[in-house]
């Protein structure tokens, strides 16, 4: 008799996996970043670690004696240097965006289109009335040309890359930026057409 409880569990175990099924799952990966993107945005990554520690306030020992910089390039000083003008006008080129004012072209660098303060609303009614086209003109010029800085530095600190590479790294910028943009925005696709991103 206790042969028959464990015969009857048997079949019921065997019948609710029989009854069971395995869906099938297809993993499909989206974006993988290659090994160049892995290292522009490593280098990117300690660029922007560095201007951090530029501009924190670690020059003092604990006895509150003034410690001396580490030497550092002229390259690398410039970098930094570019990444904080890009910090400094972040706030700016978004409001730009958002305005329609520039978009992100495929070279990883901004591409002004028209102003006009009078089509913006809202909150940023009264920070397109304020500037001027060439103050507008020399914010993305700036900032342009920060970039570019940036992108000769990771070149520089890649022993893998050379000039000729560059290139590639403006579209690997070009990527990254695209792919941070928000709705409304315009970027430009690698075939050259511009859309506004949904």
């Amino acid at each position: 008799m206790k042969r028959r409880p464990v015969a009857v569990a048997l079949a019921m175990v065997l019948s609710m996996l029989n009854a069971c099924t395995l869906a099938k799952v297809d993993v499909e990966v989206v974006s993988e970043r290659t090994s160049l993107e892995n290292q522009v945005l490593g280098t990117y990554n300690a660029l922007d670690t560095d201007m951090l520690l530029v501009a924190s306030v670690r020059g003092v020992d604990p006895e509150g004696n003034l410690r001396k910089a580490p030497p550092r390039s002229r390259e690398h000083k410039d970098a930094v240097a570019a990444m904080q003008i890009q910090a400094f006008h972040a706030d700016d080129i978004q409001a730009f965006k958002t305005l329609g004012w520039v978009g992100e072209n495929n070279q990883g660098l901004l591409t002004p289109f028209q102003v006009d303060p009078s089509l913006a609303d809202g909150e940023l009614k009264a920070f397109a009335e304020r500037f001027s086209q060439p103050e507008f003109e020399a914010i993305v010029t700036q900032v342009n040309e920060a970039r570019q800085v940036v992108m000769r530095r990771v070149i520089d600190m890649n022993d893998t890359l050379t000039e000729a590479n560059m290139p590639e790294v403006r579209r690997v910028f070009a990527r990254l930026n695209a792919e941070s943009a928000l709705p409304g925005e315009k970027v430009e696709q690698e075939d050259g057409a511009w859309m506004t991103i949904e």
